[in-house]
């Protein structure tokens, strides 16, 4: 069985004193919530203080984003070797909202993914369709090419794929159980004519106006393994409500 993982996105929320808050009061919420992997990615500013905050607990560290260089003229960027130094251990890749608003293309997101396996670091790898080609019946084949070309020289082992419906993402809107699953299924298929047998370990998250009120639904479904969450992320109650579920779901 696999192991559920629910990730925290903060995106550009909260300064480094208000994550600090957030972990003392979320910690003592879920420190029975040992059957899965709970993650939080706050913005870079953030790193330092919440992992510090976060330190000797099971809350791992995430990255919002990673540049696949190693150092150099780069301004504005972040490297591994810098989110090694505040104890990420997982990196967010391929965000929509990279891939959209700062044009990010998917041998970008190779480059990043590579980078952040070569230390040791988990990452995320995101993927999802448009409201346009969702109506236009093309979810499977961009959905396909994305991982396709995003995948190129990522290892399957330590590897997450979280699936994004864009069109679901801070809309309030979110993709029924089925389709999810129907796009969960699809997405593990795939895995498996690019990695074989190792497919069947790798968790795939959804990620998509996640709800605590929705939340029970979407991990009953075979190939869902976890939640990538934003807007109800950012409460400790409600984030630590969605660790709950996750958690009553593995034991179901």
């Amino acid at each position: 069985m696999r192991r559920p993982i629910l990730a925290a996105n903060w995106k550009m929320n909260k300064s480094a004193g208000e994550a600090q808050a957030f972990a003392e009061k979320l910690l003592p919420a879920i420190a029975d919530a040992s059957s899965l992997d709970v993650v939080i990615a706050p913005p870079f500013t953030a790193l330092d203080r919440l992992g510090r905050a976060l330190g000797g607990s099971a809350v791992e560290l995430a990255a919002q984003n990673v540049n696949a260089e190693p150092a150099g003229a780069h301004t504005g960027e972040i490297s591994v070797s810098m989110l090694l130094e505040f104890g990420c251990r997982y990196g967010i890749v391929g965000h929509s909202e990279r891939r959209a608003i700062y044009g990010e293309t998917n041998g970008q997101v190779a480059a990043k993914a590579k980078a952040l396996q070569a230390a040791g670091i988990r990452p995320i790898v995101c993927v999802g369709e448009t409201l346009e080609e969702r109506d236009g019946a093309e979810t499977l084949s961009v959905v396909g090419r994305q991982l396709d070309e995003s995948l190129v020289g990522v290892a399957g082992k330590e590897l997450v794929i979280a699936y994004e419906p864009v069109w679901a993402i801070g809309t309030g809107r979110v993709a029924t159980p089925d389709i999810a699953q129907q796009v969960h299924a699809f997405v593990r298929e795939r895995l498996g004519t690019l990695y074989g047998e190792v497919a069947d370990s790798i968790r795939i998250q959804y990620g998509g106006s996640v709800k605590p009120d929705n939340a029970a639904e979407l991990m009953a479904q075979s190939d869902i393994d976890g939640a990538l969450v934003g807007g109800a992320s950012l409460e400790s109650d409600s984030f630590a409500q969605l660790v709950s579920i996750v958690a009553r779901a593995v034991q179901a």
